[in-house]
């Protein structure tokens, strides 16, 4: 190989990884400024991220045995709302890293990339609070009969919340990062279809690891991510066969 062959090829790794730099540079300050944004309103928060638990304590709040553990726990909200919250730009971030990798037409997908990745995050975390929370709560909070009261701490409860939110919203961006492979070239349809049950069985083990200890909460992650993943294979199929009738049309020319 030539040197200047492998100067251009150390040049491009080298601009890949100042690209990759930038990129985390600008989404750590994105979400620094909508933590300190949702810090503002964290009182409010706190109050609509306490419902799903709340019919099953006594007296119906939190208790913290620390003198920090109150504010710690809203700074954990306003960390997680400040996700939530910043979701479109660094969804762009990322976007902008990925995209000299993708065809031209493929590159005009920006604010689909951006709506389809900010709605699916926040369905995620809608989905654990107003589904998959509260039939957890339902099951951990009742069983083994009513006689032992629940103490639970603000710093017990917002971790188990917060795992909880921010693993749905990340599991829910699955069919999308399929899309993208897809776009690339990385996985098609064919093979996708070919490797269901090992896709499968890696959901089932996701999420196993990432949820509570329960089988519901399991099942409740296990149910959506198949059915995203099997939604993700149409929709590579579907830029296939752009694609293909993209060259086809390029050859007759």
């Amino acid at each position: 190989m030539k040197r200047e062959e492998l100067d251009s090829k150390a040049q491009s790794l080298y601009e890949h990884l100042a690209d990759l730099r930038k990129m985390l540079i600008n989404c750590v300050w994105i979400l620094l400024i909508a933590t300190g944004i949702c810090y503002g309103f964290s009182e409010k928060i706190f109050d609509f991220v306490r419902e799903p638990i709340r019919p099953y304590l006594p007296g119906g709040g939190l208790i913290y045995t620390g003198p920090l553990d109150k504010f710690i726990a809203h700074l954990k909200l306003a960390f997680v709302c400040g996700i939530l919250l910043s979701c479109p730009f660094w969804l762009y971030q990322i976007w902008k890293f990925i995209a000299p990798g993708l065809y031209a037409k493929e590159r005009k997908y920006t604010m689909g990339f951006i709506i389809s990745g900010t709605g699916l995050f926040v369905l995620g975390a809608a989905f654990s609070y107003w589904i998959a929370l509260p039939m957890a709560f339902q099951f951990l909070m009742t069983f083994g009969g009513d006689i032992d009261k629940p103490m639970i701490s603000i710093d017990q409860y917002m971790g188990f919340f917060t795992q909880m939110c921010l693993m749905f919203g990340v599991a829910f961006e699955l069919p999308l990062v399929i899309i993208v492979l897809g776009m690339m070239g990385v996985v098609s349809q064919a093979f996708l279809r070919k490797n269901r049950r090992y896709a499968i069985m890696t959901i089932a083990v996701i999420a196993a690891v990432i949820t509570p200890p329960d089988l519901l909460s399991m099942v409740m992650m296990l149910t959506p991510m198949w059915l995203l993943f099997e939604a993700a294979v149409l929709i590579v199929g579907v830029f296939e066969k752009k694609r293909e009738e993209a060259y086809a049309i390029n050859e007759r020319e």
